[in-house]
């Protein structure tokens, strides 16, 4: 059972050139209550095709393949998520801070899955309401 969703930089610290430690210590440790988001994985898939063919683009796209979808349930935005999602967004909007859509979705999707959010970027998700937000990053 999951119970942490992983952002996008997250997910590339494998696939980074200079890895950080701490973040693959937690992700070989936790990875059986892990899953991301079906908007992480747009942005993973995302930038790996705005690349050009090469070594580097094919190796990207074999480690979403080969590790990323087959180590990690890919949860769905859904109507629950789209709900919440809203919500937050209006009353964000309202206080002045208009986060990216896609940081209200994973956001979202971490939240209603009753989820630990787990992103170096802790900072872009203080201010939904209820999220839990850790970093694995030293």
């Amino acid at each position: 059972m999951a119970r942490y969703l992983l952002d996008t930089n997250v997910l590339s610290q494998p696939i980074a050139p200079d890895p950080d430690p701490e973040v693959m210590r937690h992700l070989v440790a936790r990875a059986e209550e892990c899953a991301t988001a079906a908007p992480v994985l747009h942005e993973l898939r995302f930038g790996a095709s705005r690349l050009a063919p090469s070594k580097r683009r094919a190796a990207i796209e074999s480690y979403i393949d080969d590790v990323v979808l087959r180590l990690f349930e890919v949860l769905p935005y859904d109507r629950v998520a789209a709900e919440w999602h809203a919500s937050e967004r209006a009353r964000l909007e309202g206080r002045g801070r208009t986060p990216p859509w896609v940081d209200g979705a994973i956001a979202a999707i971490a939240q209603v899955g009753g989820l630990v959010l787990v992103t170096a970027n802790v900072k872009d998700f203080k201010g939904f309401a209820g999220l839990s937000v850790e970093s694995w990053a030293r």
